[in-house]
């Protein structure tokens, strides 16, 4: 591969401060950018500027690692962090877009996460997905979509007889994701494309 892997990270489009899932989401997006993986995103705020934040804070962060595509016309609705807004006026059709990337991992996420997960897994592509701990006495109190398919397929499809291990991959660190994406990615992409599909 010629270019660096895009990896698309995908969950809540806002956060409590220095709540787990945002304290995870900026150590994914520095270990992410490290690693040499651009990120992509939906833009906005959340899990998606955590993550692009944590990008920027990489010391080998070069401009254009980091790209937002935003459902709404404005590329300056995108957060602070976005070196290339892609403003789509999709609205939340542009999870399809988001999830059209080489890997996908979710922290946590509603009911648009869950679309990215199922265009993501349609598509073959890699997916991780936080498993998203809460300690006790804490607020976050939603089954996060990504804790829930977390070590599971998404459905009964054998969508990569190839690949015998198949599934979503849970991960607790930003380390296990970097892992997981080094022993995994190549195999997801090396797979023969066929009718669209890689």
């Amino acid at each position: 591969m010629n270019r660096k892997p895009i990896i698309a990270v995908i969950g809540d489009g806002s956060l409590p401060k220095n709540s787990h899932k945002e304290i995870f989401a900026e150590q994914l997006g520095s270990a992410l950018n490290a690693a040499g993986y651009r990120i992509i995103c939906g833009g906005l705020g959340g899990v998606m500027e955590a993550a692009a934040r944590g990008a920027h804070a990489s010391p080998v962060y070069c401009s254009g690692d980091v790209i937002g595509v935003l459902p709404g016309c404005s590329p300056d609705a995108a957060n602070p962090y976005i070196d290339i807004p892609i403003a789509t006026g999709l609205d939340h059709a542009r999870n399809f877009i988001v999830a059209n990337s080489d890997a996908v991992i979710a922290i946590g996420g509603g009911s648009g996460t869950l679309s990215e997960l199922s265009y993501a897994w349609i598509m073959r592509r890699l997916i991780l997905a936080y498993r998203v701990p809460h300690p006790a006495g804490s607020s976050e109190t939603f089954a996060d979509w990504s804790a829930v398919v977390a070590d599971k397929k998404l459905d009964d499809k054998d969508r990569c007889p190839e690949i015998p291990d198949d599934r979503i991959y849970g991960i607790d660190t930003a380390d296990d994701a970097v892992n997981v994406l080094a022993e995994k990615l190549p195999v997801y992409l090396s797979r023969p494309v066929c009718a669209g599909k890689r």
